[in-house]
């Protein structure tokens, strides 16, 4: 038996599931100075509808709303279903804060009293 969908009906099913998967996510990509919606992310690579988003390569920036995930670099994989795929060749976690240059003991106080002078007064 051959499973046989028509060429309309497919692409009504694709429309419907990639409508889906936007209203879903609330991740997006920053290149340039545009976004694109980000409809999968799997480990290696994400995707973005193909129709809305140019080509991308190179660096670009991954955000959860306004939290900046990572700095991506990419290059296109495959379009299938609407869906323009990419890999990551590098992806680096952002961080709210610069890397330390030395080690900080998990115990060490975060910061100091100062002394006032006023040894002994309470």
């Amino acid at each position: 038996m051959t499973t046989y969908v028509p060429k309309a009906v497919q692409e009504a099913l694709d429309a419907a599931r990639l409508t889906g998967l936007k209203k879903k996510s609330r991740l997006r990509v920053l290149t340039g100075e545009d976004y694109f919606p980000v409809l999968r992310m799997w480990a290696t690579g994400f995707s973005v509808e193909e129709e809305i988003a140019p080509q991308l390569r190179g660096l670009v920036d991954l955000f959860d709303g306004t939290r900046h995930l990572s700095q991506c670099l990419i290059v296109a994989s495959e379009a299938e279903g609407g869906e323009m795929r990419y890999e990551f060749k590098r992806s680096t976690v952002a961080a709210d804060k610069a890397p330390l240059d030395f080690y900080r003991a998990p115990d060490a106080p975060v910061g100091l009293l100062g002394n006032d002078g006023a040894e002994g007064r309470l």
